[in-house]
């Protein structure tokens, strides 16, 4: 070709013109042509074409690229792309999804197991807070302090004396950082017979130094378990179990001759619902009189409702018919006692035909001077009402003229109990 046997000295020698290529004759026709728009549109489209490749005849242009396409077909599936500018400048403009080092140019998708993870999704995992209440809180809190107490067993008396001397390290209870803390006493599996500590006000480390009595033979000891819970006090609403401390052997440090100190950890324990306490009432009626009595007999254990850990209960009566109240009467109230003893009658006049209509409530209170007067548990007995409460009327009705006394539990007020403001 002529192009070929120019020498390479200056550019315009490399790449010589199309009007050097043609002859003198043709150039007058070219100029004619020049004038019509179409050849003017090819021809710029052939100066933008030689600015970005050497003009290469059109049939070897093909087949490079015919060759450079087969070779690629065969080697991009075996061959990793070159590390360049290029190829990282392509690298940025990936999808995150894609391996940027080994690009798959097949149609076929990699295994769901086998496909990265996005690096721009939210992983929830990382989010994740640990629950205060949750089950690894549970776990890590076992430990909730450490109380310290004695045994002894008084042989003349056949008495185990125990004496709950202090605690420490207890856990805050209160906003403030602190705790009202004391101790309920049980001598397993007797619940019924319950002692307390007193209240220490906003204190993580109580001093109590106070003994409590358990009447009980010396050959039933090694069948009876002492239970010690730790509360919280709270004024306004259910007091917070801090935790406890089950001594299922009482000889285990000593033989009880002599006193015995005893440090142990609290461990956690779940809130559990506070005994409330307990009253024993009678009910008597007289059908030819129309006259219903209830004897307010006594209470035991009932909650603490004062700082001093002490209440001053009294007994309100409630008799209720179709839910509205009829008329209201109470006893006297006994300060600074949490068994207190009443044996007081409280008389209702109710018709025959009448019984079946109404019930009572029975609501043990605690007298506050300055304040309202608090519900410390509420019982219920009827026709109507549940369990022992539905139990202790109908004998009463089936033994007329008899005075039927039994114990029940108190329970925390719900609204269908719920007769008027408690104050009175």
């Amino acid at each position: 070709m002529p192009w070929r046997n120019k020498e390479a000295s200056s550019p315009s020698s490399a790449n010589p013109s199309p009007e050097a290529l043609q002859s003198p004759s043709s150039r007058g026709n070219m100029a004619d042509k020049l004038k019509d728009p179409h050849t003017l549109g090819f021809l710029e489209a052939a100066v933008k074409i030689s600015h970005t490749s050497p003009d290469i005849p059109a049939e070897v242009q093909m087949s490079v690229k015919e060759h450079i396409k087969r070779h690629t077909r065969l080697q991009r599936q075996t061959t990793e792309p070159a590390s360049s500018t290029r190829h990282t400048s392509f690298k940025r403009h990936l999808p995150r999804q894609m391996h940027v080092s080994s690009v798959d140019y097949g149609n076929e998708l990699p295994p769901a197991a086998e496909q990265p993870t996005s690096i721009g999704r939210i992983k929830p995992e990382l989010y994740k807070q640990k629950s205060v209440d949750g089950d690894d809180a549970k776990s890590e809190a076992k430990s909730c302090g450490k109380i310290n107490f004695s045994l002894r067993y008084d042989y003349e008396n056949e008495t185990l004396i125990v004496r709950i001397l202090k605690a420490f390290d207890l856990p805050a209870k209160d906003f403030c950082g602190s705790s009202d803390p004391y101790v309920k006493i049980y001598l397993l599996p007797d619940r019924k017979c319950k002692l307390q500590t007193r209240v220490h006000r906003k204190t993580l480390n109580p001093t109590f130094d106070e003994n409590f009595h358990f009447p009980v033979p010396y050959e039933e000891l090694a069948d009876r378990k002492l239970h010690l819970s730790v509360f919280d006090f709270d004024r306004f609403s259910r007091h917070d179990m801090i935790g406890e401390v089950i001594l299922d052997n009482l000889f285990e440090a000593s033989d009880l001759s002599r006193e015995t100190s005893i440090w142990k950890d609290i461990q956690y324990a779940t809130s559990e619902s506070v005994d409330l306490g307990e009253i024993m009432f009678s009910l008597c009626y007289l059908p030819t009189a129309g006259r219903l009595t209830l004897t307010v007999i006594k209470c035991r254990n009932l909650k603490a409702m004062d700082i001093t850990g002490y209440s001053d209960p009294y007994v309100k009566v409630s008799l209720l018919c179709d839910g509205r109240r009829l008329k209201k009467k109470k006893t006297t109230i006994k300060k600074n006692t949490l068994n207190p003893v009443y044996n007081e009658a409280i008389i209702f006049d109710i018709p025959p035909e009448n019984m079946d209509q109404v019930s009572l409530l029975i609501s043990v209170m605690d007298y506050d001077r300055v304040g309202h007067n608090e519900i410390i548990g509420v019982c219920r007995v009827g026709i109507n009402a549940e369990g022992l409460g539905r139990d202790h009327w109908n004998e009463m009705l089936a033994y007329p003229r008899k005075p039927i006394a039994h114990w029940h539990s108190l329970v925390e007020v719900k609204k269908s109990f719920k007769e008027g403001n408690p104050r009175l």
